[in-house]
């Protein structure tokens, strides 16, 4: 039998498609293997991502939310879920406190830049060496 990784991302569908593959013959599993490489063979392949940012020169004047949108389209590769508690504060303290948007995009930057290399740091130690 062919090995299945373990995956946060599978749950219940995984399970379930584990238990029935473990429920079949040989001669089965085998379609089933034939069947589920046919399905990801046409199945839509993902855009490659930038392994490296795509620099966009910073404006003299910018807003925040523009600063948001420049960053993301400069590092295409982090995840933004991750740092939307660090980002959505960086702007509550603009909009709500009155902090000067430079300091809070200079900071935003700065953010930006550690994920960054934080993910350069897990994608080197994930990568076959």
């Amino acid at each position: 039998m062919l090995p299945i990784k373990t995956s946060a991302k599978r749950g219940g569908a995984g399970k379930r498609l584990q238990a029935l593959f473990d429920a079949l013959p040989e001669a089965d599993r085998r379609t089933l293997i034939a069947f589920a490489e046919f399905l990801a063979e046409r199945a839509p392949k993902p855009e490659p991502v930038a392994a490296a940012p795509v620099p966009h020169p910073r404006p003299e004047k910018e807003s925040v939310v523009k600063a948001v949108r420049r960053l993301a389209a400069t590092y295409p590769m982090l995840d933004k879920a991750k740092m939307l508690n660090q980002t959505s504060a960086l702007m509550a303290q603009h909009v709500m406190q009155g902090r000067d948007a430079v300091e809070v995009i200079d900071e935003l930057e700065v953010l930006f830049e550690t994920h960054y290399l934080q993910y350069r740091q897990v994608s080197s130690e994930d990568a076959p060496e």
